[in-house]
């Protein structure tokens, strides 16, 4: 993700997949279909979401369901700078407690001293405090809210703390906000950061950074089953441990623009499938639901849903959500109906399969056909 220079008020949303507008497709006889439709077999219980216009696109519409937890749960950017120091190991000590005494991370603490879990110190033992500001993780903050209140990349801080799956913080933590420069190589201040501060919020960032802080020793709020029950966008959810079987194919249509990087040179993280408007999308596998919205501008309506074992499907570009954050989905089952919200230049599907952060190529993923 880049920063650019941008009003201090305004938070863009980017996609880290863009598509490009007027591109080649494998059949270039197709012709796009009138933007302007009825919808069919209207629904008044559900409500129109209404997102500013970004070109090429249809109305998203979606069931009702809360704000995403980044924006219902403001972080306070009060981090405390510490200096690089040493600690002795005392009777009763633990990382925990020499956190909270010092003001540097547990895992910090952990990384600078080669400690391996279960993170057993020894009475004598000196450790090495690394210096740096440190960031004191309330319950419901997430990663993404973290990283807007101190004007740093989400992707910098899962770095330089070396997060892991499944990318929930403890309510706690101390969190490492790593140092900006200005262009002259000058170290900044927040104020100053937020001057030129752009979060390009990619899928990348909502997988890893869109889950709010839980307690300590508490566990991730059982998924639901219903697309009725909404559960609040501070409480955490826990994913499959497990991928049960492979992926099928979210629906049928033909492959219009394949893994890897175009013939523009922009990146496509997925593949993208053609299909009528209003074609039910299906989940690939079972899994849980960890994202429903339009908060990457490029991708319009967006479903994102985990399977256990780090993998992760997502589905762009659909013109109605039809499931909600926390609700537990089977293979097959109908998420969404598809559209060309975002930048799609006509009807389609956006699908990736993400192993961990990194996007992954879907075909050799998906049955033969």
């Amino acid at each position: 993700m880049a920063v650019k220079r941008m009003a201090p008020v305004a938070l863009l949303l980017l996609a880290a997949c863009i598509p490009q507008r007027g591109g080649a497709y494998d059949d270039p006889g197709y012709r796009a279909p009138p933007r302007e439709r009825q919808d069919r077999n209207p629904e008044p219980q559900q409500e129109r979401w209404e997102r500013p216009a970004l070109g090429n696109e249809q109305d998203v519409r979606r069931l009702p369901a809360p704000p995403n937890a980044w924006q219902s749960r403001k972080v306070q950017a009060d981090s405390r700078v510490i200096a690089g120091t040493s600690y002795t190991v005392k009777p009763g000590d633990s990382l925990r407690s020499i956190s909270a005494r010092t003001g540097a991370g547990s895992e910090a603490i952990a990384r600078a001293n080669d400690i391996p879990p279960p993170f057993v110190i020894r009475v004598g033992q000196r450790l090495t405090i690394p210096g740096g500001r440190y960031h004191l993780v309330r319950d419901g903050e997430t990663g993404i809210a973290i990283a807007v209140a101190y004007c740093v990349d989400w992707s910098r801080i899962i770095a330089v703390n070396e997060l892991q799956e499944p990318y929930i913080l403890r309510t706690g933590q101390r969190l490492l906000i790593p140092d900006t420069a200005s262009p002259n190589g000058r170290p900044e201040t927040i104020e100053q950061r937020a001057a030129r501060f752009h979060l390009d919020l990619d899928v990348d960032d909502i997988v890893t950074g869109g889950q709010p802080a839980i307690a300590e020793k508490a566990k991730p709020a059982a998924p639901t089953a219903s697309s009725a029950r909404v559960l609040s966008p501070t409480t955490p959810v826990a994913a499959p441990a497990r991928l049960a079987g492979g992926f099928q194919w979210p629906l049928r249509g033909n492959v219009i623009k394949r893994f890897g990087p175009g013939a523009s040179g922009e990146r496509n993280d997925g593949i993208k499938i053609a299909t009528p408007l209003d074609t039910p999308v299906l989940a690939a596998a079972d899994g849980v639901v960890a994202y429903v919205g339009s908060d990457i501008p490029a991708l319009g309506g967006l479903v994102i849903i985990r399977h256990g074992d780090g993998w992760t499907t997502v589905y762009g570009h659909a013109g109605q959500l039809l499931v909600q954050r926390g609700q537990a989905v089977k293979k097959g089952q109908m998420i969404a109906l598809s559209g060309n919200s975002g930048f799609a230049d006509r009807p389609e599907l956006h699908f990736e399969i993400r192993q961990g952060r990194n996007p992954v190529d879907p075909l050799p993923r998906l049955p033969a056909r």
